[in-house]
This record gives C-alpha cells, sequence and structure tokens, in this order.
C-alpha cells in the first residue's frame, strides 16, 4: 500500500510536492523574509521580531560565527535553547555561516549533554544562562570552544530586557551561578556581527541541517542526520494538507511545545516562516495560569499540542472563558492522542483536533488527518510524495487490513544516523523503507490505525523514553542488583516510567531511587513509580521480561 490513490485524498491535496521549489533551507528563510518583512514572525513575553528584524539578527550571527571564530562550514553547534526569541535567530544563524544545528534539550542532565556534545563533535553552543553552569561543569570533557550564553531578556527592548534579566537573575534565582570566562555574550556577538560582512554559504540538497537526537532501541542516543532537503520536503508536504485552513501572513500560531523537538521545529520555524505567519512562543506551558493570561492577549487562530497539554488547559476555568472565535485549526503530534482528550478540546473550543504521525527520523511527519476530513483514532493518511506499507517480521507485506510493522519511504526520511553506519542500514534498507518499529493496519480508505506502539519504548508527554538508559542508570547504584523499566498508562502524561527493582539492601527506599534518578536524568524520565521485588521474570535465556512486568503493573493499576 502506498501513498493513496487519486480520488481517496480530499479535494485540494496534491499527491506530490515540487521538490524544486527551494534548494534548502536558507532559500526558504531568505524568501520568507523578503516577502513579509514587515509582518510578525515570532513573539515571546510580550515583544515581537518581524520578518525583517529575524533577517537582520541571523545575518549578525552567522557574520560574527563567520568572521571572529574558526568554526567552518559543516562544523556542530549545539542550540541549547527553550522557547525564546534567540532561538529562531541562533538556528538560522548557524545555518546561515553554514554551520550544522545540534538541537539540544535544555532541561538535559549532564551526563546526557556530555554524551551529545562528544558523539556530536559539537565545537560551539549557544545556552541560557539560567543552563551555563551545567556547560561549565562539561566543558572540559567535550570538544566545545566557543560558549554564547544568552540571557531570557536578550533580545527585548533595553528598559524590559534589563527588568527581565535582573528579575530572572535576582528575583526568581533562576540563574545558578557560573564560571566561564571564556563565553561570549550573545548579544555582544550580534552587535560585532552586525559590523562584519557576511557571505551566503550555498548548502547542497544533501547536506546536513540538523542533527537531531533520538533515543535507539538500545537506549543510546543517535543523532539523526536531517539534510535541507529533508525539511523542506517536510514543510512542503505540511503545507500541502494545512494551507486549505491556514492561510499566508495572516495567521497566529500558538507554539507552546519546545522547538527543540523535531515536532515543532518544522512546523514553527519551517511551515510558518515559509507562509509569513506568526508564531507566539510559549517559554513554559506548565505554568498553565501564566500560559493562559499570555493567551488572552492575542486572537490565535491555530494552536500546536499534544494530548497531555490539551487536558491540562481544558481543565483551568480561565482558558475556557478565552475567545476562540478565530481558532480554526489545533494539531496535536508528539504522542498518541486519546478520544477524551480531543473530544475535551473540541467541547471547549469549538476546534476540532488533527493528529499526526512522525518520528524524528522523518523530519518527523509521515501522515496527517486533514483538516475537515480527519477520523478520531487514527493518524490520518500519508502526507504527499510519501509510501507507506506495513510488513511482516521477514519484511514481506500483508495482506491489505492486516496489522504490520509500518515502514515509510519518502524524501523526508533522514540520511542516516550519525557515524552509525550500521544502525542505520538496520532502520532503512537498500530500498530506501524506513522501519518505524510502530504496529499498524491500513484502511481501504488509506486512513491508518496504529494498533501497538514500539515494543518497549515509553512515551511521556510526547518524549521518547528507552528503558534501557533507565535500567544503565538505575544499576549503578550501589544498592541494586537488577532493574526493570516500563511504562505504564497515565492520564496526565499518557505513559509514566515504573521501575522494578531487586535490591541488595531492605532499607533501600522509594525516595533514594527516586533521587538517584534525578541527579542523573531528565526530570521526564526519572521513574514515577517504584516496586521492589525478590526476583524479575526472566525467560529461559536470561532475559527479563518486560512485557509481562509491564502486563501486571497494567492489571494492578
Amino acid at each position: 500500500m502506498t501513498h493513496p490513490v487519486n480520488g481517496k485524498r480530499p479535494a485540494g491535496i496534491a499527491d506530490e510536492i515540487d521538490m524544486n521549489t527551494y534548494g534548502s533551507v536558507l532559500d526558504v528563510l531568505s524568501q520568507a523574509c523578503d516577502r513579509f518583512a514587515g509582518k510578525p514572525a515570532f513573539t515571546n513575553m510580550g515583544h515581537t521580531l518581524t520578518y525583517a528584524e529575524v533577517d537582520q539578527l541571523s545575518r549578525d550571527f552567522a557574520a560574527y560565527l563567520q568572521q571572529k571564530t574558526d568554526l567552518e562550514p559543516g562544523d556542530r553547534i549545539a542550540i541549547q535553547l527553550p522557547n525564546t526569541l534567540m532561538f529562531p535567530v541562533a538556528v538560522f544563524g548557524a545555518m546561515r555561516a553554514g554551520l550544522v544545528v545540534v538541537n539540544t534539550n535544555p532541561l538535559y542532565s549532564e551526563r546526557e549533554m556530555e554524551h551529545q556534545f562528544n558523539d556530536s563533535g559539537a565545537r560551539a553552543i549557544v545556552v541560557l544562562a539560567n543552563m551555563a553552569q551545567q556547560v561549565e561543569h562539561v566543558l572540559p570533557h567535550t570538544s566545545l570552544k566557543y560558549v554564547f550564553v544568552t540571557e531570557l531578556g536578550d533580545l527585548h527592548p533595553p528598559i524590559k530586557r534589563f527588568l527581565i534579566n535582573k528579575i530572572v537573575r535576582y528575583v526568581k534565582k533562576l540563574v545558578p551561578a557560573y564560571q566561564l570566562p571564556q563565553a561570549i555574550s550573545f548579544r555582544q556577538a550580534l552587535s560585532q556581527g552586525g559590523l562584519s560582512e557576511w557571505t551566503a554559504p550555498q548548502p547542497k540538497p544533501d547536506d546536513v541541517a540538523v542533527l537531531q537526537y533520538t533515543g535507539g532501541t538500545t537506549g543510546v542516543a543517535k543523532g539523526a542526520m536531517l539534510t535541507h532537503a529533508n525539511l523542506v520536503a517536510n514543510m512542503l508536504q505540511a503545507r500541502e494538507v494545512i494551507q486549505s485552513v491556514l492561510g499566508e501572513g495572516c495567521e497566529t500560531v500558538v507554539a507552546p511545545l519546545p522547538m527543540y523537538h523535531v515536532y515543532t521545529f518544522t512546523v514553527n520555524c519551517m511551515f510558518l516562516m515559509e507562509t509569513g505567519n506568526h508564531s507566539l512562543l510559549i517559554t513554559n506551558p506548565r505554568d498553565i495560569p501564566a500560559f493562559v493570561k499570555e493567551l488572552k492577549k492575542y486572537r490565535f487562530t491555530g494552536f500546536v499540542g499534544l494530548n497531555t497539554l490539551f487536558v491540562a488547559l481544558c481543565h483551568n476555568e480561565a482558558f475556557k472563558q478565552l475567545d476562540f472565535s478565530d481558532l480554526k485549526l489545533t494539531i496535536s503530534g508528539g504522542m498518541a492522542l486519546t478520544q477524551q482528550a480531543a473530544q475535551l478540546w473540541e467541547e471547549t473550543t469549538g476546534c476540532a483536533v488533527a493528529e499526526g504521525y512522525g518520528m524524528t527520523e522523518t523530519s518527523p511527519i509521515v501522515t496527517f488527518n486533514p483538516p475537515g476530513a480527519a477520523q478520531l483514532g487514527t493518524i490520518g493518511q500519508p502526507v504527499p510524495s510519501t509510501e507507506v506499507q506495513v510488513v511482516d517480521e521477514n519484511g514481506a507485506p500483508v495482506p491489505q487490513g492486516e496489522p504490520g510493522e509500518l515502514c515509510v519511504r519518502g524524501p523526508q526520511v533522514m540520511k542516516g544516523y550519525w557515524n552509525r553506519p550500521d544502525d542505520t542500514s538496520a532502520m532503512i534498507n537498500a530500498e530506501g523503507w524506513l522501519r518505524t518499529g510502530d504496529i499498524a493496519v491500513i484502511q481501504d480508505d488509506g486512513y491508518i490505525r496504529i494498533v501497538d506502539r514500539k515494543k518497549d519504548m515509553i512515551n511521556v508527554s510526547g518524549f521518547n523514553v528507552y528503558p534501557n538508559e533507565i535500567e544503565d542508570v538505575i544499576v549503578t547504584h550501589p544498592d541494586v542488583y537488577e532493574v526493570a523499566a516500563v511504562g505504564v498508562a497515565d492520564e496526565r502524561s499518557g505513559e509514566a516510567v515504573k521501575v522494578f527493582i531487586v535490591s541488595r539492601n531492605p532499607d533501600l527506599t522509594v525516595d533514594e531511587v527516586r533521587r538517584f534518578c534525578k541527579e542523573r536524568l531528565t526530570a521526564y524520565k526519572v521513574p514515577r513509580l517504584v516496586e521492589f521485588r525478590d526476583e524479575l521474570p526472566k525467560s529461559n535465556v536470561g532475559k527479563v521480561l518486560r512485557r509481562q512486568l509491564r502486563d501486571e503493573a497494567t492489571e494492578n493499576a
């Protein structure tokens, strides 16, 4: 089964995209900034950058990188920023200097940062001052040479900038002390770059634009090489299925999910940029009252979210009182959308949720529910120029309507994993088919249903958590003999991490285990549930039976 045959797609959605539309991400940026120069591009904390300002500021940063450092095209630069005005400036500036962007989660632990920086060979980093202390600690163990430090208010007008940065640092005390004498102020780099000459690079479509890290089946984070062609293709694919709802240069779309996540990166930094629309960046969506207060100021027409966020907002009384009369598109991705959350959102806002499906390795969109023709409970249809098939354990296609592993082929499929040819060949075969690891059924109408997730992967609020990584950390505790991690259903986060531990010390406590994990893992990977066992169930060859533990946890929930 390939993409839907003619007549099965809703009217107005083509079967193919034109890959000759743009040569690179930089072509998308420059053309959008020319066409929509005076229009708002990104807003955060009450301040807006126009397309012309994004254009100039990213050129300034690119010029600094070219003229004031020895970084060469193809070198990697980590961007470790939450949703702020600095994110698009830093990302596009780095690309305009010919560098490869390594999107880095600001919530990473030092262990995770060190692995990613060393694996990617990053030579530079742009980091928020709030996380600079961690960079100080890992710096001696990495190849990082240039550290650009920015503060939350850096791209705001002078008085507001001063107030924001002082409050964050001295009132809220959100900036731990750090010693980075070689650090360069991001504002200083922009200022000096504005006085320097910038030379536009000429990346080829197959050149890597972004290293987007993802967990693997072994729990080792791998860098998916997303090329300029990959990102442009997925942007054009998204445009094809959404353009009937969102116009050009007239929409305001709420972006509460982090742009370092490939889902939001493609939607907000690519699709909305190309169409001249306005992204409202929410730095801390977990602060629901502040989030809703920000939403009151704007007549937003689109919303990019996921299951847990929809539920949290719809249970907030102030959110229910907002004016949703302009809201015409809500997109869900990153984790499975539950029927309960979809119905609650539509009842509250009057806008149905359109769910899609994708992977880091596919830039990320593979399928999407066409607005106005969505089928709740499915992940929609393949986006244009995308082939899908379901196969059995031997890789042979299964009969129509039967479940099998979903495989994908299209221009959005990654170039491969960074420096991991064996992992790449295990993921993508010689014919270009990428194995997703998800079990799916393709309906007669071309819509797809996921019937089982990847065997062991845990999805916490849209983030992939791999049991091996958690187990590898916990087993280093001197009192732990054996450990197994599984995912259990959770109303708030979709799934939560539960660990089963065989301890050498009967006095080991749940709190001590969680405290140990908090020091070594990102917050969403820390087990919410801990159960001590005398032994773990194993197969006849000694392999721990995670599925049995998961089933037992579900039955006892």
